[in-house]
């Protein structure tokens, strides 16, 4: 029989000093750091220690001894158990700041290249009701709080619609109100819960891989368009009928969904990519604007989820861009084309690589959908495609603009870009400590000329950076 261990001791009055990553804040005793969920700068606090490695450790707060003069209440009644929107505590003017701070200290301290001043971060104008997508799980194992299973309550129903809890994958926490998009969604989620509720329709069980009920999206635009998505998963006979009986009620209670799916999701996992998703009413997409540019989105579709900052972020790139009109630009990662359909009309051409086919074929219906014929667009691997072949085919760029995953570029990627040359780089990232790695692979034939952070992303600690690069000269 193993042997039990101790829990660690309390470590009482201990300031919190900074913030750290992954929205976590941070104490230091003598040469130890402490990463801490859910405090901020100037709260002083009671610690119980979780986890201690040789030089850190991670804790929980015990109890608070005294609160920060800047801490602010959060909005959010899920605050500190569901783990998003973990600096809802923080002033917004405190988070742009370290914000501001995160994307400066990782290109200084990972990318170890020249810097100019970075610009002041673009802050976003709504911090609550920013998304255009949510997606929420539904299961039949609904997350308890400790202070619930302190309580002894016993729920009759454990289903839940809510987001999953980080480290419990098949649980769920259910949500009655996210304050993350427009208030209609929560309508709709609720009430789709409320009649699974009492039509006693089962809520999918992630380790049994059964349960009628399974997953629901919801997207809106900014012209007033709604789409909801909800996956199935058909068990027995007389499953689809619920399902359709379902989907009648959401239409006749909702007319302000103009593209009503479903999916039957026999996998593992609820991604729809490789899914046939269903029309039960009207359109099979909605449609999002961007000054006179309209943009097709489908279920499948990534669009921005922050629709006003996405309009800040591609100004800004096109701005670094520096178009007169005679270039030919490659939009590297160019998902649905937006970034590239944004550029056309001040470029020669614009080629779009993806890897995703769907989205290039709805990047090639946004260019048809606003007459624009001077854009490309190729489906595949970029590390694959993106090759001394291509270029030869298609010509040398003079601007390249890549807006890749988190993950940043794959090495062949980099090393391609360096043999083409183009006279400048726009670099957009989600990521900027892979951008960090990214910039120091082009250093030695380009140099950082502007730096622009934008957040996307309010009570997070996710942070947008678009990098200007020039070429040197010989």
């Amino acid at each position: 029989m193993s042997r039990k261990k101790k829990p660690f001791p309390i470590l009482e009055n201990v300031t919190i000093t900074d913030v750290a990553a992954e929205g976590k804040a941070l104490a230091r005793i003598n040469d130890m750091v402490i990463f801490v969920p859910f405090a901020v700068p100037g709260d002083v606090v009671d610690l119980q220690i979780k986890k201690k490695k040789h030089n850190y450790c991670e804790a929980e707060v015990a109890r608070y001894v005294e609160y920060s003069p800047i801490r602010t209440k959060p909005m959010c009644e899920h605050f500190g158990v569901c783990g998003g929107c973990k600096w809802q505590t923080l002033p917004y003017d405190e988070q742009l700041k370290f914000k501001q701070r995160q994307v400066y200290d990782q290109l200084s301290r990972i990318g170890k290249v020249e810097l100019p001043e970075l610009m002041p971060i673009i802050g976003s104008a709504k911090i609550s009701e920013y998304r255009n997508k949510l997606e929420f799980g539904c299961s039949n194992k609904r997350w308890l709080t400790k202070e619930q299973i302190a309580s002894g309550f016993k729920y009759d129903n454990m289903n839940g619609i809510g987001f999953h809890i980080t480290g419990a994958f098949d649980k769920i926490l259910p949500i009655e109100k996210c304050w993350l998009m427009d208030d209609l969604h929560n309508a709709i989620r609720n009430e789709i819960r409320d009649y699974a509720f009492a039509h006693n329709i089962p809520f999918f069980d992630l380790r049994a891989q059964k349960g009628l009920l399974r997953d629901i999206i919801i997207r809106n635009s900014n012209i007033g368009q709604w789409m909801v998505i909800v996956q199935f998963h058909y068990d027995e006979e007389g499953d689809e009928e619920k399902a359709q009986g379902l989907l009648h009620h959401v239409a006749n209670k909702f007319p302000q969904i103009t593209s009503l799916l479903y999916v039957n999701n026999q996998k593992c996992n609820d991604t729809i990519g490789d899914q046939e998703v269903r029309v039960f009413k009207g359109e099979d997409h909605i449609i999002e604007q961007m000054e006179n540019l309209k943009f097709k989105v489908g279920p499948k579709s990534f669009y921005q989820t922050n629709t006003e900052q996405a309009y800040q972020l591609y100004c800004v790139a096109r701005n670094f861009a520096r178009l007169t009109g005679n270039e030919l630009v490659y939009d590297l990662y160019t998902g649905t084309g937006t970034i590239a359909n944004f550029v056309a009309k001040k470029a020669r051409t614009v080629i779009g690589i993806e890897y995703v086919p769907e989205a290039i074929e709805d990047a090639k219906t946004n260019s048809e959908m606003n007459g624009i014929s001077n854009t490309l667009f190729q489906a595949g691997d970029m590390k694959d495609i993106l090759n001394e072949e291509f270029i030869a085919e298609h010509g040398k760029p003079d601007v390249i603009i890549t807006d890749p995953p988190r993950a940043g570029m794959h090495q062949d990627v980099v090393d391609t870009i360096l043999k083409a040359g183009p006279e400048r780089i726009v670099y957009v990232s989600c990521n900027p400590a892979t951008q960090a790695r990214d910039l120091k692979l082009l250093d030695k034939d380009y140099k950082v000329m502007a730096v622009q952070p934008v957040d996307m992303f309010p009570h997070t600690p996710h942070v947008e950076n678009v990098v200007l690069l020039e070429r040197r000269m010989a």
